[in-house]
């Protein structure tokens, strides 16, 4: 042998030519991979490697989101999703254990609402299926699917507060599910 790591017995120039160029390739995407990652510990804070003089450059748009294709924004995207089906779990649970609300007490703002329940009652049910009740349920009013006065509810003080379901429950199944899927369409798949 030469000495030569890629001298295969039997190789002909050509095929020694060809593994030597596409090693040189993989080397060298392996090099600009290694640098962008070197580059990218400058700016970042939290990395033992962050260079306080490298000022990282963002367009408005960029600001505050996660860069495109990794973890970050995956994992983001699958809580957003999540967020939604426990969304949906909690109208469920209303649909089933509320009740039809007097259509001809309620102001005219609150004639669409297809169920209603105690929060007293409903913390109580849903105590058992997850302890994040208060923060989906504001979550699920910033959607308009419930309603409830007051900013926040607490166990105990509101508890003959009525929550009112505001949608079908077919519509807010099909709107949760919409948003579950689009939230996971969008990102890139996930990152190795």
């Amino acid at each position: 042998m030469s000495g030569n790591f890629l001298t295969i017995p039997g190789d002909s120039p050509m095929q020694r030519r060809s593994r030597s160029s596409s090693l040189t390739d993989l080397i060298s995407a392996f090099d600009n991979k290694a640098q962008a990652h070197t580059e990218l510990q400058k700016i970042t804070a939290f990395s033992g490697h962050f260079d306080k003089n490298a000022k990282p450059t963002f367009s408005k748009d960029e600001y505050g989101k996660p860069i495109p294709g990794s973890m970050t924004e995956y994992r983001g995207a699958e809580a957003q999703a999540r967020v939604c089906t426990e969304m949906k779990e909690l109208c469920e649970i209303i649909h089933e254990y509320g009740k039809s609300p007097c259509k001809s007490l309620l102001p005219p703002e609150l004639k669409d609402a297809t169920k209603v329940i105690s929060f007293g009652e409903l913390f109580t049910i849903y105590t058992v299926i997850s302890d994040k009740l208060v923060g989906i349920l504001l979550r699920t009013r910033k959607h308009q699917l419930t309603f409830f006065e007051g900013e926040v509810l607490f166990q105990k003080r509101d508890d003959d507060v009525p929550v009112f379901l505001m949608q079908p429950i077919t519509d807010i199944r099909e709107y949760c599910n919409n948003k579950a899927l689009q939230a996971r369409r969008s990102v890139s798949p996930m990152p190795n």
